[in-house]
């Protein structure tokens, strides 16, 4: 392990031992994962996780999150959440992020000091301080800490430390939560979801690593990594992934030509 990065898991592990009892929002991704790991390295068995469970995170996610807790024998909870709960949340207003973390993470710290954590951890990194993310504002406004961005760790070091550690998370691609895949003013629905999911999932099947399907309407606007657009482009493969999004309620299927890169959907407001 790099000496700097050494340094900044005894940083991590510092800051967490001055938590107390800590309850993670677990959401089961790279990020979340290592800060669980963590902080069971640092507080043993002061440490619990929360996870959400709602319809714009795929249950796929959910049902790993569950195996992860189980297998590190660590305490999980269910914070159930739905949109009707959220006002403003369909509308899909560009602060919907705020509007969804502040119910959410309000949700989250009432049902862990019932349980009798007090501190509730989540895992942004430094690099969420380079695009629009109204919901940390949020995350600010409820006290909710952010040990991995306060130790100065980045995506690519949470990958790192997560591979020597032998976390199986290490290389899982990103995957924001299905609310993200909606051009800001357009309605989210429960079908919209449904559909976006299942796209995602064909591309999973197929094999394509890191991926966005985007819904413009009832166009569908694929981001794929530089290096798999040849292989989606096949006319085979191009013929069913086009029939399937079809299928599913997709009038037009697109390949977006600049590639995959998270928080597409701020471009048109930065």
């Amino acid at each position: 392990m790099q000496v700097e990065l050494q340094e900044k898991w005894e940083i991590l592990l510092d800051i967490l031992k001055k938590q107390g009892r800590v309850a993670v929002a677990f959401s089961g991704g790279v990020d979340s994962t290592f800060l669980l790991y963590a902080a069971k390295q640092a507080l043993g068995e002061r440490t619990a996780a929360v996870t959400v469970q709602c319809g714009w995170v795929p249950e796929r996610e959910t049902e790993e999150a569950k195996q992860f807790c189980k297998d590190s024998h660590i305490p999980h909870y269910i914070c159930r959440a739905e949109m009707h709960q959220i006002d403003g949340f369909c509308e899909n207003p560009p602060e919907r992020c705020y509007l969804c973390k502040k119910v959410i993470f309000t949700k989250m710290k009432e049902l862990a000091a019932e349980l009798g954590y007090y501190a509730v951890l989540e895992g942004s990194n430094t690099d969420d301080l380079d695009d629009y993310r109204p919901g940390m504002r949020a995350i600010r406004e409820l006290g909710v800490a952010s040990p991995l961005k306060e130790a100065g760790l980045s995506k690519e070091e949470i990958r790192i430390l997560s591979k020597e550690h032998g976390l199986p998370t290490w290389e899982k691609p990103s995957f924001a939560c299905l609310a993200s895949r909606f051009v800001y003013g357009e309605t989210i629905t429960e079908e919209k979801l449904q559909m976006v999911d299942r796209a995602e999932q064909k591309l999973m099947d197929y094999g394509f690593h890191q991926f966005r399907v985007r819904i413009h309407g009832k166009m569908a606007r694929i981001e794929l990594l530089p290096e798999e657009m040849g292989r989606l482009l096949e006319r085979k493969l191009r013929g069913e992934i086009e029939a399937y999004f079809k299928e599913l309620g997709f009038t037009y299927v697109t390949l977006d030509l600049s590639g995959y890169r998270t928080g597409s959907m701020n471009e048109a407001i930065l």
